[in-house]
């Protein structure tokens, strides 16, 4: 099982900014595809970007698309999604996962389809709010 941590949600205004990390100590995780997904009450999870295991072409949703921007650093074993002109409609739990997918899949992919291959970090909360 690889094990991933998120950080860095927040409370923030339209408009503001956002850095999220996903950090892992397992020895095999950059041979995985990365991906942020996020999840609203009472709706499925769904991917916001996803990013390789070479971290060269990452995937956007088009809904994020000129203001997200999602990086991986291979020697810390971190990827981060810096997201900016963020709106009410980023609400969410941001949860990264960890899948041996290539990352348009990988983000497309419902959650379900998702089960047998991924491992989910526990979370970390963003709320857009005037």
């Amino acid at each position: 099982q690889v094990q991933l941590v998120e950080s860095g949600g927040g409370l923030v205004q339209p408009g503001g900014s956002l850095r999220l990390s996903c950090v892992s100590s397992a020895l095999t995780i950059n041979d995985y595809t990365i991906g942020w997904f996020r999840q609203v009450p009472g709706q499925e999870r769904k991917g916001v970007s996803c990013v390789g295991n070479r971290g060269a072409s990452p995937y956007y949703a088009d809904t994020v698309k000129g203001r997200f921007t999602v990086s991986r650093d291979m020697d810390t074993k971190t990827v981060v999604l810096q997201m900016s002109s963020l709106e009410p409609d980023d609400t969410g739990t941001y949860y990264c996962g960890a899948a041996p997918l290539e990352e348009k899949t990988m983000c497309e992919m419902d959650a379900e389809q998702l089960r047998p291959y991924i491992d989910w970090g526990q979370g970390t909360q963003v709320a857009v709010t005037p």
